[in-house]
């Protein structure tokens, strides 16, 4: 294992949202293609209301985007019946720019793009305990292209030093309910992305993350599409070829679909997280399902004179890249490592 800083600058981690269709060219909904440096999106959201006088609420985006990067995203603004305001007024700073603005009937909606295409560079770059290094990297680098990394949560979905979580379990022992949806929503995800990130652990102290048997729940790779192992003998074979994947629950109302063995693994599991499983049923949250295993696309490398390693790649939507950075390097950001 090697270690390694990320995020030294906003252009070290750039991210670029793939919208999957294009406007149609006209409706009420103003799309933006908008590029941004060292905002969080719901900074821009509300710049974005400001700008076309309207509320909060008639601005959508489909995904949230890092604050400490130079990331692009499509926002849409409701604007029935009203001009598009005035693009040059948008941008009062070199911190957003605008790319390309279109009509459509419909606003984004979370999670309908397509994915994200990155392209971050690891600084700094140092082997544990001395030797060689690119030699073991390059391997890593490889393995990883080919098997993909484990679907975890990055530690974005939990807030800055857990804070979000914290804040959600505050709230589950009787603490004042967060103010407004948008922020009930993100503790709630946070809680949901604790015990989902509890299965997979679980899942790669086994070495079974990759697999899938009896009992199971099975996600075809590219699509929500879920169904049960069954015992078909070839299911192990497609999960190898990356066919399909491992669905592991997150938490909510609903009947799990696992066998009872697979039911009472996933339980045990849990053993600690009793209180923050009855809250995210007690205030209506829905079960879902999500993949055990991420695989990268047009996942490429590139060592650098200065010593630092550039990887570019896709993710679907929902998938973090610092997931498969922890694949490769033990990272810290900037602002963990100090000056």
């Amino acid at each position: 294992m090697a270690t390694a800083r990320l995020r030294v600058l906003p252009e070290d981690f750039q991210v670029d949202e793939q919208l999957g269709f294009e406007p149609e060219g006209e409706g009420e909904h103003l799309f933006l293609s908008l590029r941004k440096r060292g905002l969080d999106t719901e900074a821009v959201a509300q710049r974005l209301a400001r700008w076309a006088a309207v509320a909060p609420s008639a601005v959508s985006y489909a995904g949230r985007k890092d604050r400490h990067a130079v990331t692009t995203q499509w926002f849409s603004v409701q604007l029935p019946g009203r001009a598009d305001p005035d693009p040059a007024l948008l941008a009062e700073d070199e911190a957003l720019a605008v790319l390309a603005m279109a009509r459509h009937p419909r606003k984004l909606r979370r999670g309908v793009h397509r994915g994200n295409a990155f392209r971050l560079r690891l600084r700094e770059l140092t082997p544990v305990g001395g030797g060689d290094l690119r030699g073991p990297l390059e391997a890593r680098l490889l393995d990883l292209s080919r098997r993909g990394a484990p679907n975890y949560f990055g530690e974005q979905r939990f807030g800055s030093g857990g804070s979000n979580l914290a804040q959600a379990r505050r709230w589950r022992d009787g603490g004042r309910p967060p103010g407004g949806r948008g922020r009930r929503g993100m503790l709630l995800s946070a809680l949901r992305a604790e015990a989902f990130n509890t299965l997979l652990a679980e899942r790669v102290r086994a070495g079974d993350w990759e697999t899938v048997a009896p009992g199971d729940v099975c996600q075809l790779a590219g699509s929500r599409s879920l169904f049960a192992h069954d015992g078909s003998d070839d299911l192990a074979a497609r999960a190898a070829a990356g066919d399909l994947h491992l669905a592991l629950p997150l938490p909510g109302r609903g009947e799990r679909r696992e066998g009872a063995d697979a039911r009472a693994r996933q339980d045990a599991a849990w053993s600690s997280l009793v209180t923050d499983l009855a809250h995210l049923e007690r205030v209506g949250v829905e079960l879902a399902y999500r993949a055990a295993r991420v695989l990268p696309g047009d996942f490429a490398w590139e060592f650098c004179d200065d010593g630092s390693l550039i990887l570019t790649f896709t993710l679907v939507t929902g998938s973090f890249a610092t997931a498969v950075v922890a694949e490769l390097v033990d990272y810290s950001h900037k602002e963990q490592a100090g000056p």
